[in-house]
């Protein structure tokens, strides 16, 4: 069940940056600021957790699921929005998917190991 947890806080995590470089690259290029910093802006936050993630560190996830909400609140102003309803959509799936996943494995880990200390 932890593996399972670790596993779809990294997939929402990866599938999140994947969608922000994809939609902001290729589908929906801004028209107001230049797509290099738009990426700099949605996409380098989420790099700072990247290593953490990857290896499994319990603080690392407690911490990126605080960054997920900002995610969780920035694609649930796009899906208001009639023209990205879509990337909205999708953006707070991912982020959801990715809070949850955090949260899971945060617990399950804490308990295995206050069961390996006892």
């Amino acid at each position: 069940m932890i593996l399972a947890a670790r596993g779809l806080a990294l997939i929402a995590y990866l599938a999140l940056i994947g969608l922000i470089l994809v939609w902001t690259t290729w589908i929906d290029p801004p028209e107001i600021l230049p797509i290099s910093v738009a990426l700099v802006i949605l996409v380098l936050p989420l790099l700072f957790p990247l290593r953490g993630m990857l290896h499994g560190r319990r603080y690392t996830h407690a911490w990126s699921s605080l960054l997920a909400l900002a995610y969780i609140t920035l694609g649930i102003t796009l899906a208001a929005a009639a023209d990205a309803r879509l990337y909205g959509v999708l953006m707070t799936a991912a982020s959801l998917a990715w809070f949850a996943g955090c949260l899971l494995y945060v617990k399950l880990d804490a308990r295995r190991a206050r069961q390996m200390t006892s």
